[in-house]
């Protein structure tokens, strides 16, 4: 093939396409068509660039965008039409992706010879879905031909061909729910910003069974959130290109990183970026893997947007290589009767709840360490495991999760494990989020406990969370290890206000982070509290912010 495929290690080399013969993708009794290659590639080429310094020039195809466009326009069955009817391009930010969408929306709309087309622009919302709207409508001014036939509804984001009355649509977000729609072809923006599946399925799942030949056409840069329908599109190309599975209906196309390769490497960039060189500048590559190599939180991003590669959320804040630095043993029986200080996450009856025990040193020589324990019902065991691809079996088997009988949370259990630590420990305070946890609060007071509600703002949650950082970065804390911290600590998403305030993000977090936000609380009670001379480290240093 003639391009650069997710699974590989080794990149393979673009060739000319003028000569170009066959697909890989062909099936047994399909053809490859080159007049009908030749003519959708005419079509484009009579268009042109709409942007910056290209703007005005022919749209002469790019090697990829050419091998595209012919694999896809060129493949047909024995009666004619497309073997093609989803076309899955996954590629970094800067290719071309825009101006190739728009191209395609336009071909379908006024070049397809198809009578009453409907072709709809989707993405997440209006404004994204206008963004190939606006470039179809710049290059139809630009085309005498075209400009001639076709209408430009800008207030409606409607192209009307009126040889075929076609037309091209963006459509709302809310168009999911309307429903009687017979598409010729949909040009799918983003697909990874989509917030559900809901608008897809419409547009995909039977909406084009009255045409002969209709064409999903989508191109997304990678996405951060593995429960989306892009992660399950993704997935199924992958599956195909490795051999899998087998769709001849379905041509996949991914350009990207492999998850081993070295994404400071420029080999590795160009690998990833097909248009290095001709839409983006190496040098704009290579200044934001600097800023990136400067800055944890920007790495994922650099990965996701440059590399194609799939990451766990849009910023990543904590560097798991330095979490993982942290991770010397530390001997339990030697932690007896010490002081320490807790954080309690409570969930809701069906989840996971946390506590974490955090003790600070006790000599400028000593760490802060950091105890775990955690919660789930025993019946969701096998359910969870199955829906959310996370081992909570072996974590439960090796000792890192507790369970408790039945399918929701036995609190009374967790409160009787609590008053035990209290027994082995020198618990101080314990910190909890006030939602949710009334009843075990006053339950705990009575077993003499000291609980202290701690809010989960900017205002409290900032602090200690900034200090966290420090403390991982100056490997002057111990977690032991312990898998399902870590595992917690790689999903937090940070939230940050206009101050620079930050704070563990739930809602944006991909997957759980109970344990990092009571990690983060019963630091900071230990912070405050847990040095000889009472005085917070916040007062005597001040607030460090990264």
């Amino acid at each position: 093939m003639a391009v650069y495929f997710y699974a590989r290690k080794e990149a393979v080399g673009i060739r000319k396409l003028k000569k170009y013969k066959q697909t890989r993708f062909k099936a047994a009794d399909s053809i490859y068509d080159k007049a009908s290659a030749d003519y959708a590639v005419a079509f484009v080429e009579a268009l042109s660039h709409t942007k910056g310094t290209w703007a005005g020039k022919p749209f002469d195809l790019i090697d990829w965008q050419e091998q595209i466009i012919r694999d896809v326009f060129g493949t047909l069955k024995p009666n004619g039409y497309r073997q093609f009817n989803t076309a899955y391009v996954e590629i970094p930010k800067k290719m071309g992706k825009s101006e190739l969408a728009a191209a395609v929306a336009l071909l379908l709309t006024c070049g397809d010879g198809e009578e009453r087309a409907e072709v709809y622009g989707c993405a997440a919302d209006r404004q994204q879905a206008s963004i190939v709207f606006e470039v179809a409508a710049d290059m139809v001014r630009m085309c005498p031909a075209l400009s001639k036939r076709v209408k430009i509804l800008t207030a409606t984001k409607r192209i009307v061909y009126a040889p075929t009355n076609s037309f091209y649509q963006v459509l709302s977000a809310e168009a999911y729910s309307k429903h009687g729609f017979n598409v010729h072809g949909v040009v799918f923006d983003e697909l990874h910003t989509q917030p559900n599946r809901k608008l897809f399925d419409v547009m995909t799942k039977g909406s084009g069974d009255a045409r002969a030949q209709p064409l999903y056409f989508i191109i997304t840069t990678a996405g951060d959130n593995q429960n989306s329908i892009c992660w399950e599109v993704h997935q199924k190309a992958k599956d195909i290109l490795e051999g899998r599975k087998n769709d001849r209906t379905f041509y996949p196309v991914i350009y990207g990183a492999a998850p081993e390769d070295d994404w400071t490497d420029p080999a590795v960039w160009k690998k990833a970026n097909p248009s290095l060189g001709i839409t983006v500048g190496i040098d704009k590559v290579k200044a934001a893997c600097e800023s990136a190599r400067q800055n944890p939180a920007e790495e994922n991003s650099f990965r996701q947007l440059r590399l194609n590669q799939w990451v766990k959320q849009s910023v990543r804040w904590m560097p798991m290589e330095k979490w993982d630095a942290c991770a010397d043993k530390f001997n339990l029986d030697e932690l007896a009767g010490r002081e320490c200080y807790g954080g309690l996450d409570l969930s809701s009856t069906t989840d996971i709840t946390a506590s974490v025990l955090v003790f600070p040193p006790r000599t400028d020589d000593e760490k802060y360490i950091v105890l775990p324990f955690f919660w789930i019902p025993e019946e969701n065991v096998d359910l969870r495991v199955r829906r959310d691809h996370v081992p909570y079996d072996v974590w439960m088997k090796q000792g890192f999760l507790n369970t408790t009988e039945g399918n929701v949370l036995h609190y009374g259990f967790i409160e009787k494990f609590i008053e035990q630590l209290g027994e082995k420990y020198n618990i101080r305070e314990i910190a909890f989020d006030r939602w949710g946890a009334t009843q075990m609060v006053q339950n705990l007071e009575g077993l003499g406990f000291t609980v202290v509600p701690f809010g989960q703002g900017f205002r409290d949650m900032s602090p200690p969370t900034n200090e966290l950082m420090r403390l991982v970065l100056g490997r002057e804390l111990m977690h032991g290890g312990h898998p399902v911290l870590r595992w917690m600590m790689d999903n937090i998403f940070i939230r940050t206000d206009p101050a620079g305030n930050i704070k563990p993000d739930k809602e944006k977090s991909t997957e759980k982070i109970d344990g990092a936000v009571a990690t983060i609380m019963a630091l900071d009670r230990a912070i405050r509290c847990g040095n000889d001379s009472g005085e917070s480290v916040y007062n005597t240093r001040g607030l460090l912010v990264f």
